[in-house]
């Protein structure tokens, strides 16, 4: 039998943990996207209120860490570590990819104001045009991040790097870091 719940990997596996959050936050859009269709047929009823809920709590919480977790831990490293071609491409990447994040975040800001009025039943109407720019901005941000950045720092990050950026990344979600034995 399958597993029913898409288990995370463990913050043993930094870059993976990083890609698990894309795959939620792919999904929290694809909510949006669902949010956009229902609304005019059926309003802020009890399925659009819970789904409005649980966007606003990933991209309030766990969104905000994941970004926390580039900006402080993952880029800041591949700026130390990347050399030659890796160096060069990293400095063309960089603005552009915290740029985004300042997007993303200026975007969000109208989105949960919606989303809060949906989840509270008080109006149904969510901006097409809103949702479209935060979903394009963002998958265009995790596909820059996945193709170019993970496999930079896969490639280039020792086990001593990878190990610390992990347990940078628990840290922050308020988890005790266990010593090695």
């Amino acid at each position: 039998m399958d597993n029913l719940f898409n288990n995370a990997p463990g913050f043993d596996q930094p870059l993976a943990v990083l890609k698990h959050c894309h795959d939620r936050i792919r999904k929290q859009l694809d909510t949006l996207n669902k949010l956009l269709t229902h609304l005019p047929h059926h309003g802020a009823d009890e399925q659009a209120r819970q789904a409005a809920s649980a966007v606003l709590r990933y991209f309030k919480q766990a969104a905000p860490l994941h970004h926390e977790d580039e900006e402080v831990n993952l880029l800041p490293t591949l700026e130390i570590t990347a050399t030659g071609d890796d160096a060069s491409l990293l400095q063309q990447l960089l603005p552009h990819i915290l740029a985004q994040h300042a997007q993303m975040a200026g975007l969000w800001e109208q989105l949960a104001i919606e989303l809060n009025t949906i989840a509270s039943g008080e109006a149904a109407t969510l901006s097409p045009q809103g949702v479209s720019e935060f979903k394009e901005l963002y998958l265009e941000h995790m596909h820059t991040e996945e193709t170019q950045i993970a496999p930079m720092a896969k490639r280039l990050f020792s086990a001593a790097q990878m190990q610390a950026m992990g347990n940078a990344m628990q840290e922050r979600r308020g988890i005790s870091v266990q010593p090695e034995q």
